[in-house]
């Protein structure tokens, strides 16, 4: 029987993938499996902290074939996976996401399963707060109207709101939160967030709820910003009912996930008057239909989910990668570990937490 042979052309493999003794018995080296969209350099710096080990570029076209023989896989598969199947042939030790969000992999079999996983809480957080700052000031500063009247070439003026001093509540307080905290400081504001983790604290943060008491926090902003994972607790959280809790002329923001606002709801709010504006750069089915109703409404802006997008994104990610590469060699604790039945890590084990 021949030697079990690397993956033409995307593979990467310094030795011999096994070692088939005369009883046949192969002994295989450690395989890596990879689905964010690396480059040459980037696989090579992967290499050199992993010498011995295969790699495997797979990207989303190879990664539902190549996910059942890997040990250690990073990425975010954007097609249907075989996880059950993953899970039962038990070769699978690590998941490194490769985004921050874990509803692509965080199945009820891994879930169930000895394989750590470990996010990339914090790699994208400063591209996540420039755009959750563009979204907000442009909803405040009624660009959307502006938008309007330039293509009409109309020199008009209305109304305006500030961020200065503006009381802004933040669901969720992972490495996105936490940046975006800190950052409203400096537009003067007070920030309120909820977390499942309220006793770590945060300088930037002038109060910390319970994950369960975010109705107490709606009545108490001007600005809403979802910054939280998609777990099975936020899955519908924000519905017509808590869309009202906020004042009259609130302005909410998604940076998360779509699904985490009831969309239609979202919508009716919005069309009754009741809030300012919207901004979301998540939907709740991405891309949004054409028939969508929230289109048409004016106060919105939408972009394509492109919070993530960063020119050093796959140098940043393919970092944390090396690091708990390095970490998880060293047999030491690895960064970003994810509670797999809250669907995230805690804030002090965040990736370059602030």
């Amino acid at each position: 029987m021949a030697p079990r042979q690397p993956d033409p052309a995307k593979s990467v493999t310094h030795e011999p993938i096994a070692v088939v003794s005369p009883n046949a018995v192969k002994v295989f080296l450690m395989r890596i499996v990879l689905c964010y969209p690396v480059e040459s350099q980037h696989i090579a710096r992967i290499q050199s902290v992993w010498p011995e080990a295969e790699l495997v570029d797979a990207g989303q076209e190879r990664i539902a074939a190549q996910l059942p023989t890997a040990d250690i896989y990073c990425g975010h598969a954007k097609v249907p996976v075989p996880w059950d199947e993953v899970v039962a042939g038990g070769r699978l030790q690590w998941i490194q996401s490769s985004a921050a969000g874990l509803d692509h992999c965080l199945v009820p079999s891994v879930v169930d399963s000895t394989i750590t996983v470990t996010s990339a809480s914090g790699v994208l957080a400063k591209q996540v707060a420039d755009q959750t700052f563009a979204l907000l000031l442009g909803v405040l500063r009624n660009l959307p109207t502006y938008f309007r009247a330039k293509e009409a070439r109309e020199f008009i003026r209305r109304p305006t709101r500030d961020l200065y001093g503006a009381r802004v509540g933040i669901v969720g307080l992972g490495g996105n939160g936490r940046l975006l905290a800190r950052l409203l400081k400096a537009f003067d504001c007070s920030v309120i967030a909820t977390d499942w983790f309220p006793e770590q604290k945060s300088p930037f943060v002038d109060e910390i709820l319970p994950a369960d008491r975010v109705d107490d926090l709606l009545p108490r902003v001007d600005v809403l910003i979802l910054a939280a994972p998609l777990t099975d607790h936020t899955r519908g959280l924000i519905d017509a009912r808590r869309l009202r809790m906020l004042p009259a002329g609130a302005v909410v923001i998604n940076v998360a996930r779509g699904p985490i606002i009831v969309e239609s709801d979202l919508v009716e709010v919005l069309n009754s008057g009741h809030l300012w504006g919207a901004g979301v750069d998540v939907t709740q089915v991405e891309p949004l239909p054409n028939d969508s109703q929230l289109w048409a409404v004016p106060n919105v802006i939408i972009t394509p989910h492109v919070g993530g997008q960063r020119a050093s994104r796959i140098d940043d990610m393919t970092d944390l990668f090396c690091e708990n590469l390095r970490r998880y060699r060293a047999g030491k604790p690895l960064a970003n570990l994810v509670d797999k039945r809250l669907g995230f890590p805690e804030p002090s084990q965040i990736y370059g937490a602030v």
